[in-house]
């Protein structure tokens, strides 16, 4: 009966969650419902299980989610996402549309700006492109996705993004482990995905079809929209529309020093000044009885989002005409993302709970071909079932996370390939039809699952889960590097 309320619950908060439902009313009452067939105390596991999961996970992860929706809305009203899409596809033409969207998308999310900032600006310069092209609008999506949330949110070392930094705690890492396998993903996403798409685009052309139909018009952002992006995303779609946007872009290398600004620290923290200090005082009660390995990628992911906000400020303040709207709006948007997200995962942590779940525990782990094979099977599971790479991946470290960190030191597996597999892993089914991301995107370019969705699937799910198995070859044979 528990395997049972487990498995009723997923499908609940699934079904609910893809039909707009919030899942901050959603989460809780599918983890009531799990604990209930399984003849658990439902208000215990409400206010103990799930509330304490919740709240440590916004304890955790709030700074990040806070500057990031601060440095992505200060981007989007100084005009820098638009004049860095804006110099790309004027270098690159039309003749090489598509991978002038690759291009942009990735460049501003691997600088720290969230995807559900950057398609409000990226899906209005793609519809542009591809009428020039004349490429079918349908590619759309699966080019822009392509570049947002595939290689820069999980496999570029140094990536600032929540999934980059989530294994960070358990395994004692950087955002920068693994970076030369990290690199080796990100080639080999980006080559398949370009592959696919030249071949569809070459497909469409021989079939005489052209850009076709009526361009999407502005976007529109309604509840739907916001329910599902917040699920999957660190942004609030609401707050595109607070703030003021400059009415005069800053040139394109003024734009970009942002985002430099947030690597650039990024690396000197992670890998340079914090492991030359001392800080062994955390160990006292008063800091939580933590070490520096479990907070220092929090750190410095932190910092460098609050330099990035700082170069865009210093460089950009007659372009940004109010300044506190933007703030404020930057700040609000990542109020109910990280409340979404830490709902996800206390769901997760009441199942995790239940008696049943030390049956799906051992399936996992008894998994044949080792730590890694098992770790990329939870992190693709748990991710597609809830729709959340982070929401998915949090769960499974916090229930798997010491055991897999246990079994890395028994079979020498460097922690750091251990990180960049999760990483991956959990960017793969996580775009799945019910995704937010994927439901957000479709939506603002005013396509259906049926016109776009196979395309997105080949350039999002099947390149990483490639790029994935590349990264689980060359670790095995030749370690993490």
């Amino acid at each position: 009966m528990g395997l049972l309320g487990i498995a009723v619950a997923l499908a609940v908060l699934m079904w609910l969650a893809f039909r707009g439902w919030s899942v901050l009313l959603v989460a809780p009452l599918a983890a009531l419902l799990a604990a209930a067939m399984a003849g658990e105390p439902l208000l215990a596991h409400w206010t103990q299980t799930f509330m304490g999961s919740t709240s440590r996970f916004v304890a955790k992860w709030f700074p990040l989610f806070l500057l990031g929706g601060v440095f992505g809305k200060l981007m989007d009203d100084s005009g820098s996402i638009s004049s860095i899409a804006r110099y790309l596809t004027e270098r690159l033409g039309a003749e090489r549309a598509m991978l002038s969207v690759v291009l942009a998308s990735a460049v501003v999310t691997y600088g720290g700006v969230s995807v559900f900032v950057a398609f409000f600006v990226l899906v209005p310069m793609a519809e542009q492109m591809f009428r020039t092209a004349d490429i079918p609008r349908r590619l759309m999506p699966a080019t822009i996705c392509l570049g947002a949330f595939t290689f820069t949110m999980s496999a570029l070392p140094g990536s600032p993004s929540v999934n980059n930094a989530i294994p960070m705690p358990y395994f004692g890492t950087t955002p920068f482990a693994a970076p030369g396998l990290g690199c080796i993903a990100s080639l080999v996403t980006m080559a398949f995905g370009m592959w696919w798409l030249g071949r569809a685009q070459k497909a469409a052309r021989l079939a005489g079809e052209g850009y076709g139909g009526a361009p999407a018009g502005v976007p529109v952002i309604d509840e739907l929209i916001r329910e599902h992006a917040t699920t999957a995303g660190e942004f609030d779609p609401a707050e595109i529309l607070h703030g003021r946007r400059s009415n005069e872009n800053p040139p394109a290398g003024v734009a970009v020093l942002p985002l430099v600004g947030v690597i650039a620290m990024n690396f000197l923290l992670s890998l340079v000044v914090l492991p030359r200090m001392d800080f062994a005082f955390l160990g006292r009660d008063a800091w939580g009885g933590t070490t520096i390995e479990a907070v220092a990628g929090v750190w410095s992911v932190s910092v460098a989002l609050a330099v990035g906000s700082l170069i865009v400020v210093g460089f950009n303040f007659r372009r940004l005409p109010s300044l506190r709207e933007s703030l404020d709006a930057g700040a609000n948007s990542s109020v109910l993302p990280v409340l979404t997200v830490g709902s996800v995962v206390g769901f997760g942590a009441v199942v995790a709970a239940l008696p049943a779940f030390a049956a799906i525990r051992d399936a996992v782990l008894s998994i044949q071909g080792g730590p890694l094979i098992s770790l990329t099977v939870a992190m693709n599971t748990l991710a597609g079932l809830t729709g959340s790479a982070s929401g998915g991946m949090t769960i499974a470290l916090d229930a798997l996370g010491d055991t897999y960190l246990r079994l890395a030191a028994e079979h020498g597996i460097d922690p750091a390939l251990m990180h960049r597999v999760a990483t991956i892993s959990a960017g793969t089914l996580d775009a799945l039809p019910h995704n937010g991301t994927v439901l957000t995107v479709l939506q603002v370019c005013g396509l259906s699952h049926r016109e776009s969705y196979r395309d997105m699937v080949m350039t999002v799910v099947v390149s990483t889960i490639i790029a994935s198995a590349v990264v689980i070859v060359l670790g095995s044979v030749f370690g993490s590097f």
